[in-house]
């Protein structure tokens, strides 16, 4: 069952546009930053992605942009045998779908976890820098949604 936190204001919803936008750019920074991961070849479908999330955030993309990108995004995790790269384009498609439905930003940051878990890297590390990321207007619904999916 959804979040009804998540869902946003013209869905009947508590979610603001302000506080969805900082999600999705919430989302944006932590798929961002396990992007590296993915060493010097990034799938294009993934940096198409990402400007679509930004562009969405501006008011220049649609949903339905989004949506799409986000398709491409889990097409490129779905056509990768490398899993780092894998789950770094499923949190990439999860930062894009935030649009569509806001608690995919949650998704964004479990995928970066995972990633950095698969790159036998400081899992701890990335989730204090997800924290210290996250903007005053969405702390607590995140931090308290994390800890009831246990993610």
């Amino acid at each position: 069952m959804r979040d009804r936190r998540f869902v946003a204001v013209h869905r009947g919803g508590p979610l603001t546009r302000v506080r969805h936008f900082q999600l999705m750019q919430w989302a944006r920074d932590c798929a961002e930053h396990v992007l590296p991961l993915c060493g010097n070849t990034i799938d294009d479908r993934l940096t198409k992605a990402l400007k679509v999330a930004k562009e969405w955030k501006k008011g220049k993309a649609s949903v339905g942009d989004a949506r799409q990108a986000a398709v491409g995004a889990i097409a490129a995790a779905r056509a990768s045998s490398n899993p780092v790269r894998a789950v770094v384009a499923r949190g990439v498609g999860h930062a894009v779908a935030t649009a569509h439905m806001a608690d995919h930003s949650l998704g964004a940051a479990y995928y970066a976890l995972k990633a950095v878990k698969l790159s036998a890297k400081s899992v701890e590390r990335e989730r204090k820098w997800q924290n210290r990321h996250l903007p005053k207007g969405i702390r607590q619904l995140v931090l308290s949604a994390r800890t009831e999916r246990h993610i």
